[in-house]
Formats: C-alpha cells, structure tokens, sequence
C-alpha cells in the first residue's frame, strides 16, 4: 500500500492568538456550532461553540476521503461487496460484484456523497467498516483532535459517532494539503459509467472563490457543512453545524473574513535580495537570495515593510548557501522576525592582484549604495 504524508508547511508563521469577530455575529449565525479559520495558519477568525461535540452526518466522509488516499492507489480496483447494497441513505447505487477504481469511488464519495461508496472503500482499504473506523480514529489522533470518534466511514447516526466544528475545520485542513484530494473534491460534475455525479454543495456555483466543501443531513444532524474558498492568496475554511440557513451562513461569514482580513507574503524563499560586491572574484558581484520566507495573517488595511542588511562587499571564494545577511520583517515600526539570507551563487578567485587604493574605496562605496 502506499503511505502518503501531509507536509509540513515550510514557511515561519507568527500563531498570534487573533481575535474573533465580536459576539453579535455569533448570534447572527443559524448554525449550534461555527467556525472559519484561516487555512495555511489555522487562526480563528470566528468560533461559536467550536468544540461542541455533535453528530456530523456526511461530513465524515472528509476523513473517509484522507484515509483512502494515505492508505491505496487511486487505479486500484475495488470490487464492491454485498454488503454496500444494504447500505441506507445517499448512494451511488453500486451492485455486488460490480469492480471500480478507488479514483471512482471517491468521486461518489465527494461528490454523490455516496454511503455505499464509503462502505466499499473501508472494506478495499482496511478489511471492513470497524478497521476502517479505527484506522480513522487513528488519524484523528495523529492530528491532536479531542472531540472526534468515528464509528463508521458515512456518517450515518450512531451513538458516539461524533465531532466538532473545530476538528472538522482541522481534518479539512489536512484534506487540502492533498493535492489528489482537491483535485476530486473540486470537480463540479463528472460523469462514468453511463452515470453523472452532481458535487452537491450548491456554493461551488455561486460563491466566487468556492474550491470545494462536504455537504451532510440526517435528522439528528441537521445540515452540516464545510467548506474551503481561496481570494487574493487566503484560504478560509468554513464548518456550520446544525444549521437550518447553512448557504447564507457561511457565504456570510466567508465573506466576512475576506473583507476583514488578508494574508501577507512579503518575503518568500528564493526572493532575490540584492546583489553584493566580491573582491578578487571571478565576477564582479554575487546575487543574495531568501534562505526562508515568512507569511502573516494581518487585518486589511495593515501593511508589512522588509528592511534588508548586506555587506558592502565580500572577498572571493563565495559558497553558495553562505550566510550572507539579514532580511527584517517590519509591522508598525515593530520588527516581527529576521529572514537569513544567502548567497545564490559560488565565486571562485581570480588570480591574486592588488588592488590600488582608489579601487578598494570605490569598491566600498559601491557596496554601501547598493
């Protein structure tokens, strides 16, 4: 089986506690449960009741879907089991026998929300639906969530199958560092098979930036939602539960993270920095890059400025990768953080020759200009 890792996400980020729009927008929101939070940093720019631990209908089917994709091929097939035509609820329809791809089914999974599709992959993937499950507990464990416990793959109702808006938003989030998961999830339509399988959340039409999300009812339920939608280099991942105005909600509360906050990039890794002279080289400057980058989730309106320390110059040989200054990350007059800089090219020397003294001084007036 192929194992697949989420990775780490490699820029520095400040994990400020951010504060949550005020307690009017609360009450203004259908959901019992709420929250929208910034995707690459986690911080929470709504919460309401968030770690209420309450049934999640078809939304389990996100952690069905990371499963799946850590533990199999997407070309492996599947041979559906008896057991799926039992299966209650939303469907693909599938019949004893009948052989597909895991690609296939997590379509019918994402898209038709089919529970008979999410029986026929935790029996290909772990021997039936209680391995399954545990395999899905394990991984809520691995992601450090405290109100979630699965019992099966669909999200029908049963006791003790349970979550919250807070770890459903975290299990989105490690969906989305997926790149097979959002290439399925954000397919709108799609048709195999003689058949064609609508994606059921209606905001994927009408909400500008939508990428994908997980719909999700059953009476004890109610309408459950998640979703994620990306404007201007952010991503917001939005969970309702039990929410009778679900669409309302979160176009709403979406909209409002993206009107009150952005996340700014001022220095990514690899930026060019500036250039540096070299004394005896083999060229007469070498180019600085960015050894890392630094990413911040800031009010609108909130400016971040990088102030960058070079040395005048540097003498040949120059190592590539070499320290070679300091890039600093400014808000309001405040530093935030320093961003190492280094060289992007190696500088072998010339043969040794003496530099006149005029050389060495425009040299160094060189370096302090540049």
């Amino acid at each position: 089986m192929k194992k697949r890792i989420i990775p780490a996400i490699a820029a520095m980020f400040f994990l400020a506690a951010f504060p949550v729009f005020n307690a009017h927008a609360a009450d203004s929101v259908s959901a019992r449960s709420a929250i929208l939070i910034e995707a690459s940093t986690g911080a929470v720019l709504f919460e309401k009741a968030p770690d209420e631990r309450l049934p999640i209908a078809s939304t389990t089917k996100l952690m069905t879907a990371l499963v799946t994709l850590e533990n199999t091929s997407l070309e492996d097939t599947v041979t559906v089991p008896a057991v799926c035509e039992t299966v209650e609820g939303s469907s693909m329809y599938l019949k004893a026998g009948q052989t597909l791809s895991v690609r296939q089914l997590l379509y019918g999974l994402m898209l038709e929300s089919g529970n008979d599709a999410a029986v026929a992959l935790a029996v290909h993937v772990a021997g039936s639906v209680e391995a399954f499950a545990d395999m899905m507990n394990d991984r809520a464990a691995a992601l450090g969530l405290e109100n979630t416990h699965f019992l099966n793959p669909h999200g029908l109702h049963e006791d003790g199958h349970y979550s919250s808006a807070r770890d459903l938003a975290q299990i989105m989030r490690a969906c989305m560092d997926d790149p097979l998961f959002v290439e399925i999830a954000s397919t709108k339509s799609i048709t195999f098979g003689g058949h064609t399988y609508t994606n059921h959340n209606k905001l994927m039409w009408s909400y500008e930036g939508m990428i994908t999300g997980k719909t999700g009812y059953t009476k004890k339920a109610g309408r459950t939602l998640v979703t994620c939608a990306q404007r201007d280099g952010m991503r917001l991942i939005c969970v309702t539960l039990h929410d009778g105005d679900d669409w309302a909600d979160q176009a709403a509360l979406l909209d409002m993270g993206f009107s009150q906050w952005r996340m700014q990039t001022p220095v990514r890794t690899g930026d060019a920095m500036g250039r540096v002279p070299v004394i005896s080289g083999s060229v007469p400057d070498v180019p600085v890059r960015a050894a890392s980058g630094f990413s911040l989730l800031t009010r609108a309106g909130e400016e971040l400025t990088v102030q960058v320390s070079l040395p005048r110059f540097v003498y040949a040989g120059v190592a590539e990768g070499g320290l070679a200054g300091t890039a600093i990350v400014m808000k309001d007059g405040r530093k935030l953080t320093e961003i190492p800089l280094e060289y992007a090219e190696s500088v072998s020397r010339n043969a040794p020759r003496k530099l006149k003294p005029l050389e060495r001084i425009r040299l160094m007036i060189k370096g302090s200009l540049s």
